[in-house]
């Protein structure tokens, strides 16, 4: 079996383009690193609707150059001569020469690339797939993955309501095949006949998401991390354009940088990566607090005095914004089976449509039907795709444009005197206190996880601590227009009324448990700590119940 790798490593070496993963090969072979080999060469990265991702090196399970080039070439097979294709970019190790290599490959299958003028946020990608009317676009990023990872993300094109979205089924299939219909790397036709676009395209996306509803209110002082990443330039940009004072960036993490120097791990959510942001809002002051990821998809949100807000919280609070700002009665709002319940509520009290997806922005900004108007959508990950009258500026998660949204919902409160924390106190009034925590359980064998999400629905628990399990939906064979999907989700009732979402990681090996309890609260309650308090210690005991319904090996 070492052999065969070792047979696969050197055909490998003839061919690559790249000197630094031909020197890491080369290093590998005379030193008989034989289960480094069979790492690299027993297996691939495969092509599904998030593209790809994995981490940088040699080999058909990394990401490289001729990966790449040969994604390149299916999305050309797929696409057919002469579409146009938007290429961009973020700051991670290789993501320039990876847009540089797949625009080549474009070009010299007949496509006509556009790349972006240098690294800049997803969302702008997004966006100017769909101002372009180009066929595809393909964003090299790796988003919030640790430093070592790249990613090869595709967005549809087109003239449809659906473009400048991420990929869905049967897509992603395709574009696999004609990747493995595709040439050997070295002998693929490449060309330099591409062009770069102009900061006009930064430009036209800045003017597009300035024509969300902001309202008149610009009084509001933010501290702002990029992590590293690329959203800072473009995020400053759109503050000055519509008026808000610039925000105080976290200068240690101002410029875009790879390696990552000052975060455990570059994700907003994870312990200790908002740290520096709320040490410089201490010592200079500011009424909000803001990170991007590092391709500024995302957003995370804090408010000095209280802490990080949650991805429910703060969908929670944009819905009800948009709602207030937007008219119609085709408007539709929607967030996945694993958010809170609270957006629901929202939508029936305004009196608009609702809808639940399977997780990820490819199903979110497809939610409603054709007489339906999609102006919001969220996942409880931090991702926000919001909308005024005018439409969505972006068909995705964008970090930026809900950074807008946001700062002006601060600074309205700020004018009468309150913070986004007396917004979601006002929020708990009146739809109930919704509180909600995630556990993750990695396992040995992702088989596991299969098997015993197979045998929770032949056999479900009655009771899960002092919760009886009243109601078991089960996501595996779809329902209306949501796909099947190996999740299952507990109703519960007891101390407080509660839910507990269970689906497997779609990258690692590990189950996903999503938690919720609701209490309902009086609308003259003036402080919500103590049922707060009540529904943590809650959600600890439901941690420990749903962590023992699952094998770790």
């Amino acid at each position: 079996m070492g052999e065969s790798y070792r047979e696969r490593a050197w055909e490998w070496l003839e061919r690559d383009p790249d000197p630094r993963t031909r020197e890491e090969l080369s290093g590998l072979l005379e030193s008989g690193a034989d289960a480094a080999l069979a790492d690299r060469f027993g297996a691939r990265l495969e092509f599904g609707t998030a593209g790809l991702r994995g981490a940088l090196g040699a080999g058909p399970n990394r990401m490289n150059r001729v990966t790449v080039m040969r994604a390149a070439a299916g999305m050309a097979r797929w696409l057919g001569a002469g579409r146009t294709v938007i290429v961009g970019y973020d700051a991670r190790h290789r993501s320039e020469d990876f847009a540089r290599d797949t625009a080549a490959v474009l070009a010299g299958a007949g496509c006509a690339p556009l790349m972006l003028p240098r690294p800049l946020p997803t969302p702008v990608l997004a966006y100017a797939v769909r101002a372009y009317g180009a066929g595809a676009g393909i964003m090299v990023t790796a988003s919030h993955n640790p430093p070592q990872d790249n990613g090869y993300k595709v967005y549809v094109g087109g003239t449809g309501p659906d473009s400048g979205s991420q990929i869905v089924p049967p897509m992603d299939t395709e574009i696999s095949a004609a990747i493995d219909a595709a040439p050997a790397v070295d002998e693929l036709e490449l060309s330099e006949d591409w062009a770069v676009l102009g900061e006009d395209v930064v430009e036209d996306y800045v003017a597009a998401i300035a024509c969300l509803p902001l309202g008149t209110d610009r009084d509001v002082h933010v501290t702002y991390t990029p992590m590293h990443g690329v959203g800072a330039r473009t995020l400053r940009t759109a503050f000055s354009w519509t008026g808000f004072p610039a925000p105080r960036v976290v200068l240690e993490q101002a410029d875009p940088d790879p390696v990552f120097p000052t975060l455990p791990f570059p994700n907003p959510e994870e312990p200790g990566a908002m740290d520096l942001a709320l040490a410089t809002s201490r010592q200079h002051g500011s009424d909000l607090i803001m990170a991007n990821d590092p391709d500024a998809d995302r957003l995370a949100v804090a408010v000095p005095g209280h802490g990080l807000l949650t991805g429910d919280e703060v969908g929670g609070l944009l819905a009800e914004y948009l709602l207030r700002h937007t008219t119609g009665a085709d408007r539709l709002v929607a967030t996945t089976i694993v958010s809170a319940g609270l957006l629901a509520k929202i939508a029936a009290d305004y009196g608009v449509g609702y809808a639940e997806t399977l997780t990820g922005f490819k199903w979110l900004v497809r939610a409603g039907g054709p007489d339906q108007r999609n102006v919001f959508s969220y996942e409880e990950a931090l991702g926000y795709c919001v909308a005024g009258d005018n439409g969505r500026p972006v068909v995705d998660k964008d970090g930026i444009s809900a950074a807008l949204v946001v700062a002006a919902i601060a600074a309205e409160a700020k004018r009468a005197g309150r913070t986004l924390v007396d917004l979601v106190d006002d929020q708990a009034r009146r739809y109930g206190l919704h509180m909600t925590s995630q556990l993750s359980l990695r396992v040995d064998d992702p088989s596991v996880l299969a098997s015993a999400l197979r045998a929770l629905r032949a056999d479900p628990p009655g009771r899960l601590a002092q919760w009886r399990v009243a109601r078991v939906e089960d996501f595996s064979e779809g329902r209306g227009e949501l796909p099947g999907t190996d999740a299952v989700r507990f109703a519960l009732e007891g101390p407080a009324e509660a839910r507990v979402t269970l689906r497997p990681s779609g990258t690692e090996p590990k189950l996903k448990v999503y938690l919720e309890v609701v209490h309902p609260v009086h609308p003259e309650t003036a402080f919500l700590s103590p049922m707060r308090e009540r529904a943590r210690a809650q959600l600890a005991v439901l941690r420990d119940a749903a962590a023992g319904l699952f094998p770790r090996s």
